[in-house]
């Protein structure tokens, strides 16, 4: 009896048991395909869930930025707070100081209200000009470790055109590199002829004309000076070898600039007549010399100045002339030019410098008078140092040129200097005296013999 009822039950239970594991293994797989099947929905993997919420995070930052640009400025000063989907109202205190402070800051207004940004006009050079030079404004820390400081401020006082002519620029440069010589000493191991031009002097010439275009007196000044130095004996003293050269870059300044203003100054007043009208342009310091000379010796004459349109330079010379008890017509403009020029019996302008074929390099405005003036039979008179003339040759104004800086925009475009032919020049008061343009190869010649 205990066999018979006993025995089959264990092999029952195995069965079951048999039975039972399985499917307790298949039931995680069934309900999650019975879950699938409720919701519709495939089960994702860590990478599609961590996908899936950056982009529901996105899509919730962007609706908050519509929904905050949206929104009008509540009256506390600023736009309500959105964050978590509810404003947060400020206090009445809070709110009823901001009211005041933007009642003091009416600047502080939205941003619908605010006055637009005014445009910047950035330098903007036309092709067809793309070959000229412009003056730059390069600051003192982007300067050559080896560019003396004297040239550091020159350089600085003519890329502001604080020093503008050509001869004063000259002159000025000429002194700047006496200081430089007196602060110089020969390295170990060389020489000064051999190491003051490339180590010493370069670097100052690169740096003046990377703040402005070198002028022509400029260029024949530093040539002259660079033969000076190469003549310097090797076996000659420092010290003697920089006193002789500051000696003959005195002696320079005194002949070639200062005595040679000073003839032209007397060469030029001696041919003012009295009763004579002058007619001049802008400004220029032999000219007001002259004009101030021609008075002194007791000569009665009235001067035209024509204004320069662009740079108002000629209204101080016209006070000077008239404080020397010389009546001046100031015009402003080009506006009456050939009226004026019919009342003038002598046009008296300045050279920044000749070219070896007669041609003349002035002022931008002076070939408009001299073409005119020609027309009109009246003489022109233009006034040179000899330090300015050059063996180039020009027939334009797109040869040899300058940009102005100021003037430099896509609204407007100016160079500063203009070429006028031989044809329109009478003639050309030197140091050495007078003479026709087309004289100037000779002059070359002769100041080569010197």
């Amino acid at each position: 009896m205990a066999t018979e009822e006993g025995g089959p039950a264990p092999v029952e239970n195995k069965t079951q048991k048999k039975e039972q594991k399985p499917q307790g293994n298949k039931q995680p797989k069934e309900q999650a395909a019975q879950a699938e099947g409720a919701t519709g929905e495939k089960k994702l993997t860590n990478a599609e869930l961590k996908k899936k919420q950056k982009e529901e995070k996105a899509a919730r930052r962007a609706q908050a930025k519509t929904a905050q640009a949206a929104q009008p400025t509540s009256q506390q000063g600023g736009p309500a707070d959105t964050k978590g989907g509810k404003a947060k109202p400020k206090p009445d205190s809070q709110a009823h100081g901001q009211q005041q402070q933007h009642a003091k800051t009416p600047q502080r207004a939205a941003p619908t209200t605010a006055a637009a940004a005014p445009k910047e006009n950035k330098p903007t050079v036309p092709d067809c000009f793309s070959h000229l030079s412009m003056a730059r404004r390069i600051g003192i820390l982007h300067a050559d470790k080896d560019v003396h400081p004297a040239v550091l401020a020159l350089g600085q006082y003519m890329s502001h055109f604080e020093i503008n002519d050509s001869i004063t620029r000259l002159e000025a440069t000429l002194r700047a590199f006496q200081v430089v010589l007196k602060a110089y000493t020969t390295p170990h191991g060389s020489t000064f002829s051999r190491h003051f031009t490339p180590h010493v002097l370069n670097p100052q010439i690169e740096y003046l004309t990377a703040c402005r275009p070198m002028c022509f007196s400029m260029g024949n000044a530093v040539r002259w000076l660079k033969l000076q130095i190469s003549k310097i004996d090797i076996d000659l003293p420092d010290t003697e070898a920089k006193k002789l050269l500051r000696e003959s870059i005195d002696n320079f300044v005194s002949e070639r600039i200062q005595l040679a203003d000073l003839v032209i100054e007397e060469a030029t007043a001696g041919m003012i007549e009295n009763d004579e009208v002058v007619l001049t342009y802008a400004h220029h310091h032999l000219v007001q010399r002259s004009l101030l000379r021609a008075k002194s010796d007791g000569k009665d004459f009235s001067v035209i100045l024509v204004e320069d349109p662009f740079e108002r330079i000629g209204l101080q010379h016209a006070k000077n002339l008239s404080s020397a008890g010389i009546p001046v017509t100031y015009v402003t403009d080009f506006g009456a030019l050939r009226l004026h020029l019919r009342r003038a019996s002598r046009v008296l302008v300045a050279a920044e410098a000749m070219f070896s074929n007669g041609a003349m390099y002035a002022r931008a405005g002076t070939s408009d008078i001299a073409v005119n003036a020609t027309d009109l039979g009246v003489r022109v008179v233009a006034l040179c140092e000899t330090i300015n003339f050059t063996e180039r040759v020009s027939i334009d104004s797109l040869t040899y040129n300058e940009i102005d800086p100021g003037r430099c925009t896509d609204e407007e475009f100016r160079l500063l200097f203009d070429t006028t032919r031989d044809k329109f020049i009478s003639v050309v008061v030197t140091e050495l005296g007078c003479a026709s343009p087309t004289s100037v190869p000779a002059i070359l010649r002769k100041l080569e013999e010197l």
